[in-house]
């Protein structure tokens, strides 16, 4: 994509608010309701990406120092979720990362976007590669999150279900 910095500091800023919204407005059990076994919650989408902007920020670091970096499995390294914090609390701190996410970003220019690193799983990697990355991972969970909410809606709408079928979750 062309513009590339410029989208980037349109969209990853929109994200932390459309988490806000939905865990401010919707119901604990549609956050937490797995659409099918073994598919993520939205909960479970957004403790994700809140975990996962750490692995961004440190991976622009590694660019920008000329450093390598590991592969992130997310089965394996994320967070635990913590007990005592409400779906609203994910939300926050998710804001409160990409907070720290977007200043670094803004100090990016073109010839950055030409950097280079070893992916320990995928090799060679652009800057301009892992920032495209960093924005489709944003959407991408934010959509798995609003379809895991759908699928109660889907079930109940009837005759209106085929409408849906690009969005049923099936197990």
């Amino acid at each position: 994509m062309d513009r590339i910095l410029e989208v980037v500091h349109s969209v990853l800023p929109t994200t932390p608010a459309r988490w806000l919204s939905m865990t401010q407005a919707f119901p604990y059990d549609l956050l937490t309701a797995r659409p099918a076994p073994g598919e993520w919650s939205a909960m479970e989408c957004l403790q994700h990406v809140l975990d996962t902007e750490l692995v961004f920020q440190r991976r622009l670091q590694a660019f920008l120092m000329g450093e390598d970096f590991p592969t992130f499995r997310p089965d394996t390294q994320e967070a635990l979720p913590d007990p005592t914090w409400q779906p609203l609390d994910y939300a926050r701190e998710f804001s409160r990362r990409r907070d720290k996410s977007l200043p670094e970003l803004a100090k990016l220019t073109e010839p950055d976007l030409k950097l280079k690193a070893r992916h320990a799983e995928l090799g060679m990697v652009t800057l301009s590669e892992m920032v495209h990355e960093w924005v489709a991972h944003d959407l991408n969970h934010t959509v798995q999150a609003e379809r895991a909410m759908m699928q109660p809606f889907i079930k109940g709408c009837g005759p209106w279900q085929g409408y849906f079928s690009d969005h049923v979750v099936r197990s």
